[in-house]
């Protein structure tokens, strides 16, 4: 489908100005930039229309168009800022990136506006384009950030439950048995050795009576 074709798809137009110039632009000499002096300003290749227009299809679109007709003469995919260039010595002056809508070959052209207000509303409208488009890019971002936060307690138990690491059984299979060893006592089935009685007991295990001293074991 053509962008010029008519269809239902809602077209939503971001600037128009009724006429521009347009001109050829010789290969830049300098890597600073190009120069509208040296397009020849006081020989237009063409002058018509230029619109800014966005679809949901297409995206955002110049196109400069015959003023009368409306027949196109060329159109811009406008994508980034490589689109659309200002020249170094004038703030009306742009370079523009065509392409052809069958084939996809590019070219630069050289565009004029005649009031310096309409330059600036241009340019205005382009950096609006740009900031949205990096608002919905921030906005996507920061949105799977927060899925990927709020998803995130539920992904760590799902894993904790289908872990795949082997369960180790530590009951008491039948017939086992273990035994348990405290520090400083015996072990079960040992006993104390007896304490060592008492030389001084009978054999009956009582104590042995002290006799009292002899009679004589007192002297005056």
């Amino acid at each position: 489908m053509s962008l010029f074709d008519a269809d239902d798809e809602v077209e939503s137009v971001l600037f128009v100005h009724r006429e521009i110039s347009v001109y050829r632009v010789p290969p830049m000499e300098s890597m600073d930039g190009y120069k509208a002096a040296e397009w020849g300003l006081e020989n237009p290749l063409w002058k018509g229309r230029i619109r800014v227009i966005e679809k949901e299809s297409s995206g955002v679109v110049i196109l400069l168009e015959d003023g009368q007709t409306g027949a196109p003469f060329a159109r811009a995919p406008y994508s980034d800022q490589s689109t659309v260039q200002p020249v170094l010595d004038s703030s009306r002056y742009f370079v523009l990136r065509v392409q052809d809508p069958n084939t996809g070959s590019k070219a630069y052209i050289g565009i004029g506006f005649t009031d310096r207000a309409e330059s600036f509303d241009f340019s205005g409208c382009l950096a609006s384009v740009l900031i949205k488009d990096l608002m919905v890019i921030v906005i996507d971002v920061a949105l799977q950030d927060y899925i990927k936060r709020k998803n995130a307690p539920a992904k760590l138990e799902e894993a904790a439950t289908t872990s795949t690491a082997p369960k180790v059984d530590y009951s008491l299979k039948e017939g086992q048995t273990f035994r348990i060893n405290i520090p400083g006592k015996k072990t079960s089935g040992t006993s104390s050795p007896a304490p060592a009685q008492s030389s001084a007991s009978t054999s009956s295990g009582g104590p042995i009576p002290l006799l009292p001293p002899p009679p004589g074991g007192l002297r005056k």
